[in-house]
């Protein structure tokens, strides 16, 4: 496996992510989308510490990320399913008063 298969892999996931991130409506959906682009950005930059310097802490710092993106994700799902349960607001349309 090269570098140029591994960003073809990533910029593919990215790709999918963005357009379910902007394609869909529902909180969750696009969510999962903005999951799929992190990933891409995450196995890009595993795949440039890999093939340009093997060093071990560029894979701690991923890890690091991982976990971070974890925990964020992890909280906006309880977010949604909070106001799934309170308002039955699943679209982001009817979340729009959140933002301030």
């Amino acid at each position: 496996m090269t570098l140029q298969t591994v960003l073809l892999v990533a910029a593919a996931l990215f790709s999918v992510g963005l357009y379910g991130a902007l394609s869909q409506q529902v909180v969750v959906m696009v969510m999962m989308g903005l999951e799929l682009m992190l990933n891409g950005l995450i196995l890009a930059a595993a795949g440039f510490w890999w093939f340009l310097a093997p060093d071990p802490s560029g894979q701690v710092l991923l890890l690091v990320i991982i976990v971070a993106m974890t925990v964020e994700m992890a909280m906006g799902f309880a977010v949604a399913t909070h106001l799934h349960r309170v308002r039955r607001a699943d679209m982001t349309d009817m979340a729009a008063d959140l933002s301030g």
